[in-house]
């Protein structure tokens, strides 16, 4: 192989790469499509011409046949006048008038066929089209949906859904560490003095409550005596309170004595 059509042979392998490259099928097939309906303005204009000259020769063949009627009329009308010299004449003119409206009739016949051919043909090339098209549409489409899956492809490639897992795991255990910290917070707060001086307080005032109930059944004589002494005497000393079961017992002993004396 000679120096030149192996340059030749690299530079269409490098120009053939660099078109696959920046062709753009979407493109391309749009364009054809375009390109084919072009054309047919262009076939109809060309079959339009084809059945213009089949109208022509039709007319001229109607004119000839006319001429040929004519002459014929004109020649029996020459001959009944006895002017033979005219009648020769129109003789003459018949003959050619016959020429041309044989050779009229078979362009004629010509011309039809051909506009019959020109009108198959624009047919089917639009009928051609019109699939060809379609089918364009669909290769379009196919087309788009590679595209988007390709996009779609690059995208997944560039998720890496280890990543977000890991911070998920990380964002659950902070949050797990706040929650429990805040727990203990809570429990710390709920054992704190305070709440050990609130609670004291609390039983003071129950405590009071009692003895202030005791001093009004003390008043009304519902106490004895001794039961009265024997309660400030428990109160005084930082016993237990007096419960309410222990104070209406105690009311039912004293009924009791007092229903006996």
């Amino acid at each position: 192989m000679g120096l030149w059509a192996r340059i030749s042979r690299v530079f269409r392998a490098s120009t053939g790469a660099a078109l696959d490259r920046i062709e753009n099928p979407e493109l391309v097939l749009q364009q054809t499509i375009r390109d084919m309906r072009d054309r047919v303005p262009e076939l109809n204009n060309s079959v339009a011409q084809v059945m213009a000259t089949e109208r022509l020769l039709a007319k001229n063949k109607d004119n000839l046949a006319k001429q040929v009627v004519e002459l014929d009329s004109k020649i029996k009308a020459s001959v009944k006048m006895g002017r033979d010299d005219i009648a020769t004449a129109y003789i003459g003119q018949l003959q050619q008038a016959q020429v041309d409206l044989e050779r009229t009739d078979a362009q004629l016949e010509l011309a039809a066929s051909a506009s019959k051919n020109a009108l198959k043909a624009r047919d089917n090339y639009v009928l051609n089209m019109k699939k060809k098209t379609a089918e364009a549409m669909q290769l379009i489409s196919a087309a788009k949906q590679a595209k988007l899956q390709e996009q779609l492809a690059q995208t997944m490639e560039g998720f890496n859904i280890g990543d977000d897992a890991s911070t998920f795991n990380e964002m659950r255990e902070k949050i797990e560490r706040r929650v429990a910290a805040a727990e203990a917070k809570l429990q710390l707060g709920t054992s704190s003095v305070d709440s050990q001086m609130a609670d004291i307080e609390r039983e003071a005032m129950d405590i009071q409550l009692q003895d202030k109930l005791l001093e009004y059944k003390s008043q009304m004589g519902l106490l004895g005596a001794g039961s009265g002494n024997a309660a400030s005497k428990q109160i005084s000393a930082g016993t237990e309170p007096v419960k309410d079961e222990d104070v209406l017992e105690q009311v039912i002993v004293n009924e009791a004595g007092d229903s006996g004396r």
